[in-house]
């Protein structure tokens, strides 16, 4: 899945034909070449301080030295799905590796928010707070289409994660048990394991998600 956006002359932008292909953040190419060069600065510094070659990292990741390669070298727009195995394989929350340095007081205008979209672009994931604004802990606003799933690797070992329906429903499958939630409900679920969001209903829902790495 891709969290993403875009950059180049706005007028020509605005005239190019949109392609296929994952996108990271919700506006122009700009935002998405910054979150790029974010992600692949980021990528670089923990695999240096983990003393990680790509191979290794490739290995620990289920992603491969391929892609890694051009992630680092901003040559790729990463999908969703992909920088959470990266984060995974690198044991570092996820707002960590697209994020920036922390800051004592931190606000995050809505549309300074680079929202990540996953590849088939059902999933719409915002993050509601910078990087490191609350330490081990990440808030987003989801959105997924109408009849829309998507399911999600399992996160760092100890990760949970909080869950509730703001607007429409949601079917939640976490292992093998499934639950329904309507407008309002909460689920806190191990995010460790495999899991899957899916909208049951025919029009967009939204859901507001924190997720806790043990620390």
């Amino acid at each position: 899945m891709s969290k993403d956006g875009n950059s180049a002359a706005a007028v020509a932008a605005t005239r190019r034909p949109r392609t296929n292909r994952p996108t990271v953040a919700p506006g122009d190419e700009a935002g998405a070449a910054e979150l790029g060069r974010r992600v692949a600065d980021n990528l670089r510094e923990r695999r240096r301080v983990s003393h990680l070659s790509l191979d290794e990292l490739a290995k620990l990741s289920g992603v491969s030295r391929a892609a890694l390669s051009q992630i680092e070298t901003c040559k790729t727009n990463p999908s969703l799905s992909v920088l959470w195995k990266v984060a995974v394989g690198l044991k570092i929350p996820f707002a960590e590796l697209i994020g920036e340095s922390r800051e004592s007081v931190s606000l995050l205008r809505r549309n300074e928010a680079q929202v990540l979209k996953s590849v088939d672009g059902k999933m719409e994931s915002r993050p509601l707070a910078r990087s490191g604004a609350g330490p081990g802990v990440e808030v987003y606003e989801l959105r997924l289409a109408g009849h829309g799933a998507h399911a999600s690797e399992p996160h760092a070992a100890g990760t949970r994660e909080l869950i509730t329906v703001l607007q429409g429903s949601l079917k939640m499958s976490v292992g093998e048990e499934t639950y329904l939630l309507a407008v309002g409900d909460s689920l806190v679920f191990p995010a460790d394991q495999r899991h899957v969001y899916e909208n049951p209903g025919g029009s967009e829902a939204r859901y507001h998600n924190v997720i806790v790495y043990r620390r």
